[in-house]
């Protein structure tokens, strides 16, 4: 078997990824809480209507926060299928993926700090 028999149709692709979505949505407590705070903050966008550059900036926030979600909970699940056991590096694999996450997320509330505080501000006086 060579490589040309092991492609998959770009379809079925994009199939896979949004399962891997869906099964993270249905089973990630924290996908779901990250998925209600970016509905709000698109809410709040449009509500505001923040210009183009700020918009740029909530999707990358959104983006990224969910991709490393993902990330991680995929590193998880890997984690989980080589042991069922306490190992030391299996501990460190999830916190450090977690870590991540945790970072990029006090990241997304400075953006959406910076971003929507002004807007608050004005609105309300």
């Amino acid at each position: 078997m060579d490589l040309q028999d092991k492609r998959i149709p770009l379809w079925k692709s994009f199939y896979y990824a949004l399962s891997g979505i869906q099964t993270a949505l249905r089973t990630e407590r924290n996908m779901r809480i990250h998925l209600l705070v970016s509905i709000v903050v698109i809410g709040c966008s449009i509500f505001f209507s923040i210009n183009k550059l700020e918009w740029l900036f909530v999707i990358l926030a959104i983006g990224g926060i969910f991709s490393l979600e993902l990330m991680n909970s995929a590193i998880e699940r890997v984690v989980d299928l080589i042991t069922a056991e306490y190992h030391p590096l299996a501990k460190q694999a999830k916190d450090l993926a977690a870590g991540a996450v945790f970072i990029y997320a006090v990241i997304a509330v400075a953006i959406g700090i910076i971003i929507f505080i002004p807007y608050f501000f004005r609105w309300l006086f």
